[in-house]
């Protein structure tokens, strides 16, 4: 049933009121579909708004749980949420906010196997993923499927947005991801949230103008933003538009890949099969031993001040900057909290300096806290 109820005209009444929106374009939101790929920073108010605005049927693929540290940014979220799944969560939180919207729950990850079959089901995707295999993943699925995708992304103080896919008559569509990208970053090339960190507010102005999109998308109420990259400057509110050039990407596209592959995730997995690791245990020896060695820790700010092991504080971004504080002629052990963050600096400084005495703690400084010192709050 399409038609809005007493209930909704109450709802919508702001919507139904504004000039050049109304009636029709609200019934078209009641039959719309939306999946929205990630319920994190950007998903968080994607999600609110759209539901809000009275979309019939979202659909939240996220297998991701609710960590403390996003709660940051990803503000659908509260504490008690800590620990449940990101789409369930949302979900909860969601029926609350509007009964009358269908939330759909998809708590998995999305892969080349279950991605046509998951968007298929769908009139048009946001892509709020963090990760570039995800994001190729997406786009080539809408492509396959000739469904329009909104994407964004965040890092730092940047935002960016774009819409791909669009149908713009006479059997064309706009560029797509690829066009922008063709080529992937190498892993490590670009960090991410967790290592370069996030202005709060930042996904909240990005996610909002996504929903804008989306809401423009499906009523047709103006012409959608097609072919271009708006690059958002969070403290200067100063906004960048970028043409995408039409580079054909689509006549490439035919068929779901390995996209961890093609990004070269499983390269760098193989690479660090033979990264050298030195275990808690062995570390304690060198300390007690009074061994000449480096010890880096190579975590944020506050988690250096919340707890430490005495290493020398180089946080991650800064090390590039920082190269000549890394000893070249004595063992140099790096760690992080669970051994992820410096096994990458550590590949980096051997591709791009040529270390041969780098050794990534294994497990990090939670492995020291559970067998050597469990004293330490690293919660």
């Amino acid at each position: 049933m399409n038609k809005l109820t007493p209930e909704e005209l109450t709802r919508y009444s702001r919507h139904l009121v504004l000039k050049d929106f109304g009636l029709k374009n609200q019934e078209k939101l009641k039959q719309a579909s939306v999946l929205v790929v990630g319920a994190g920073g950007l998903g968080s108010p994607v999600l609110l708004y759209l539901t809000a605005a009275g979309v019939g049927k979202i659909g939240i693929i996220d297998f991701d749980a609710v960590q403390e540290s996003n709660l940051q940014r990803q503000v659908l979220f509260t504490t008690e949420d800590t620990g449940t799944n990101k789409a369930v969560a949302a979900t909860q939180h969601l029926n609350r906010l509007n009964p009358f919207v269908i939330i759909h729950t998809i708590n998995q990850k999305l892969t080349s196997g279950n991605a046509l079959s998951i968007v298929q089901g769908y009139d048009l995707v946001l892509d709020g993923s963090d990760n570039f295999p995800t994001r190729y993943l997406v786009n080539d699925a809408c492509v396959l499927l000739n469904k329009p995708l909104v994407y964004g992304s965040i890092l730092q103080y940047e935002g960016q947005l774009a819409v791909f896919n669009v149908d713009l008559g006479n059997d064309k569509r706009s560029t797509n991801y690829r066009d922008l990208f063709p080529v992937p970053p190498q892993p490590h090339e670009v960090p991410n949230c967790e290592q370069a960190g996030v202005l709060g507010v930042l996904p909240g102005m990005l996610g909002s103008m996504m929903a804008n999109e989306a809401i423009k998308l499906i009523t047709g109420i103006v012409e959608p933003m097609a072919n271009r990259l708006i690059i958002v400057d969070g403290l200067s509110l100063e906004m960048m538009t970028v043409k995408i050039p039409d580079r054909n990407s689509r006549a490439d596209i035919k068929k779901l890949i390995d996209y961890e592959q093609f990004c070269g995730i499983n390269q760098e997995k193989d690479k660090s099969l033979g990264m050298k690791e030195i275990t808690v245990l062995e570390l304690k020896q060198l300390i007690d031993t009074k061994s000449d060695f480096q010890l880096i820790d190579v975590r944020e700010v506050y988690e250096y001040e919340q707890a430490n092991i005495g290493g020398e504080h180089i946080p991650m971004a800064e090390v590039p900057h920082n190269i000549d504080r890394i000893q070249a002629n004595k063992q140099v052990v790096v760690h992080c909290r669970s051994g992820g963050r410096s096994g990458n600096i550590i590949q980096w400084l051997e591709k791009n300096h040529g270390f041969e005495n780098l050794y990534n703690l294994k497990g990090g400084i939670l492995a020291w806290a559970r067998e050597i010192d469990d004293s330490l709050d690293i919660s």
